[in-house]
């Protein structure tokens, strides 16, 4: 049986944006395996983050992966600009993109991890039939794009 490493990947939203780079710099002196960027832009969801140039920011202060998580519509329009900034892993919701497929082909041969994510409501037939292209799937224990939500037991 091969054994399961669990990572810890904290996200930014938690930080104090004030003192950013000292925020993940702790999380990975800490022992965090990567950083977790939740990418908001009022749309997909109602909530917006941050772009691109904060990912670039957190990329300049730490050596860990950055895992970006796209809660935007049409992330097929803007994912090069977050590989640029230094994403090393790429999560999109596939009921966001017009083409899935193409668009975790396009992510894995700019030389990155390319993933799905799934909200709580949403089948995992979505993305069944490309599963052969997909590195990672985050399965949201909450709904996307609002904070402080009850975790959905179910979701494990």
């Amino acid at each position: 049986m091969r054994s399961k490493k669990i990572e810890i990947a904290p996200s930014i939203l938690a930080a104090d944006f004030r003192n950013l780079e000292q925020e993940v710099k702790a999380a990975q002196d800490s022992g965090a395996d990567r950083i977790h960027c939740d990418i908001m832009d009022g749309n997909f969801v109602p909530n917006i983050s941050f772009g691109p140039i904060v990912v670039e920011a957190v990329k300049k202060s730490v050596s860990i992966p950055l895992d970006v998580h796209l809660m935007i519509t049409r992330p097929e329009k803007y994912y090069d600009e977050f590989i640029d900034a230094g994403a090393d892993i790429l999560t999109f919701h596939a009921e966001a993109c017009n083409d899935s497929a193409a668009l975790l082909e396009s992510i894995r041969k700019r030389g990155i991890k390319a993933g799905i994510t799934v909200n709580p409501d949403i089948p995992i037939d979505l993305f069944l039939p490309y599963i052969d292209k997909i590195d990672q799937i985050l399965i949201m224990t909450v709904y996307a794009g609002y904070g402080g939500q009850k975790f959905i037991d179910e979701m494990l």
